[in-house]
């Protein structure tokens, strides 16, 4: 026995010995333990891929101004690199939503130049496309935003994802303020991809925004069947909740119980996402 016991500790001092690797941040990362990741990416050598990771995990972190140095860095290493600057155009992009609104034009205007960037270098770069389409559409003319802009994207996103050109469709919609059309290119988002939960409640936000509740938590039922076991779905249905003013009790249990879930991934609604929607809830 006291052989065995001897091993075992043997054994769990070697791995203590072990240096950190890149393998083991992108899986602390993946498991959105992001500080332990930044601990582990932070004691590795300064390369385009070490710095992208830490940059998107100071971004999971909101720690935003971090998440652009970070990123800042990896593009110098890699300027042809797309997905790099679609990440600093995020992490600029959560700058300028945490600040001041005069504060919030330099940082939103180097996001949108990371976003163009982006798609310049890969016009297929999806990811880019659809982060530049919701720039375009949000940010005034000042920051370089404006409706046709953001329409002229929906050829390029179309020939990638179909469904997403559909949506995309919609959002524009119904910033113009056309509900009803806005709800058919929803409609055809879902109808072209049935069992993409992120579809459904796509169309079950937008009809809780139009007040029909009953319509929306029909559409929320059929995700939940679909994939049971979701976390995003307790995060969906507490944001219907809060946005449409009712069961907010309710709303805020299925957050405590979303922030404590530990089966998060990094394209989940992030933690401080939540904690900020529940703060939302308390206040009303």
């Amino acid at each position: 026995m006291r052989g065995v016991i001897l091993t075992l500790l043997l054994a769990g001092s070697l791995s203590a010995l072990q240096p950190a690797s890149y393998d083991q941040a992108l899986d602390l990362y993946s498991h959105t333990d992001y500080p332990a990741a930044i601990a582990v990416l932070k004691t590795l050598p300064q390369n385009a891929r070490t710095l992208e990771l830490l940059g998107r995990a100071y971004l999971q972190n909101a720690e935003y101004k971090r998440a652009t140095e970070a990123l800042e860095k990896a593009v110098a290493l890699e300027p042809e690199n797309s997905m790099l600057y679609t990440w600093l155009g995020r992490a600029y992009g959560r700058r300028a939503e945490t600040s001041f609104a005069v504060n919030a034009i330099g940082p939103a205007t180097k996001a949108r130049v990371a976003f163009e960037k982006a798609v310049q270098l890969n016009p297929h770069n999806g990811e880019a496309l659809d982060d530049l389409f919701d720039f375009y559409l949000q940010a005034p003319g000042i920051m370089g935003g404006g409706f046709d802009k953001a329409r002229d994207l929906i050829p390029m996103i179309g020939q990638i994802d179909p469904a997403q050109a559909h949506y995309s469709r919609a959002r524009l919609l119904e910033q113009k303020k056309e509900y009803d059309k806005a709800e058919g290119q929803l409609r055809r988002a879902m109808q072209m991809a049935p069992n993409q939960i992120s579809r459904i409640l796509e169309l079950a936000r937008f009809l809780s925004r139009q007040g029909r509740t009953d319509e929306a938590d029909r559409l929320y039922s059929q995700a939940v069947h679909i994939a049971p076991n979701a976390p995003r779905l307790l995060y969906a249905r507490a944001e219907m909740w809060i946005q449409s003013n009712r069961n907010i009790d309710q709303a805020r249990d299925l957050l405590k119980k979303y922030i404590a879930s530990g089966n998060l991934t990094p394209e989940d609604p992030s933690k401080h996402e939540a904690l900020k929607l529940l703060k939302k809830a308390d206040g009303m």
